[in-house]
């Protein structure tokens, strides 16, 4: 039975090996593990093994000898490649609809998306003689407006 003067003892832990350490950090940075079950099952503090996480970012950093601004400019050029492949992704989209007829990204895209989606459709059904995805040439057509004589 614990009395009053327990709850005030200092939990003690066991040294924890280089091993196990690694071994902790690299299963909660892969998602096999969260820090809380962690911790439960290898008996450690959720401080420490926060801790832990900490120092082997740094030493990741240091090892790959890459400081905050290189890491900035990296992200920065990372940003860039995603945004282009964003735009060339709705720009096929966009002449795919134009081709098909059909609001392909209405149903299945953000709002957002589907909103930049609609203003290139609308730029490309301004331009005359734009090339679509196929490499055809798609230019309004006169036939379908003009009445056809021989009709009468």
């Amino acid at each position: 039975m614990k009395t009053q003067k327990d709850h005030w003892l200092k939990k003690s832990y066991q040294k924890t090996t280089l091993e196990t350490k690694l071994l902790v950090v690299d299963q909660i940075l892969n998602g096999q593990l969260s820090t809380n079950f962690a911790s439960k099952k290898y008996d450690v503090p959720r401080t420490t093994i926060n801790y832990w996480l900490r120092k082997y970012s740094t030493l990741v950093q240091q090892n790959t000898g890459m400081g905050k601004n290189d890491e900035i400019k990296k992200l920065r050029e990372r940003i860039e490649e995603l945004e282009f492949v964003k735009d060339f992704q709705q720009d096929i989209i966009a002449e795919m609809e134009l081709i098909t007829g059909v609001d392909m990204s209405k149903n299945s895209l953000p709002k957002s998306l589907a909103k930049e989606i609609e203003l290139k459709k609308k730029n490309r059904s301004k331009e005359n003689g734009s090339i679509n995805a196929l490499g055809s040439v798609n230019k309004p057509s006169t036939k379908e407006s003009k009445p056809n004589k021989n009709n009468n």
